[in-house]
């Protein structure tokens, strides 16, 4: 029974202050040189079977990569 010892109790958040105060850091404000960045294209057909993906408009624009 002692894994339950904080049940009923308050816990201290250890990174409170810095919440409150915006000094924390999340991983959206983490920037690294020569990050990625993502983009997700919703289908207008979420159950539609993909047959084919043209992704050369895409790869002739500045900055996209190819993995």
């Amino acid at each position: 029974m002692e894994r339950f010892i904080n049940i009923g109790k308050r816990i201290p958040k250890i990174d409170a202050e810095e919440k409150v105060t915006g000094r924390a850091v999340y991983i959206h404000d983490l920037k690294v040189q020569g990050m990625l960045y993502g983009k997700i294209l919703y289908s207008s057909h979420p159950h539609a079977k993909i047959v084919r993906l043209d992704t050369s408009r895409a790869e002739r624009l500045p900055g996209v990569r190819r993995f």
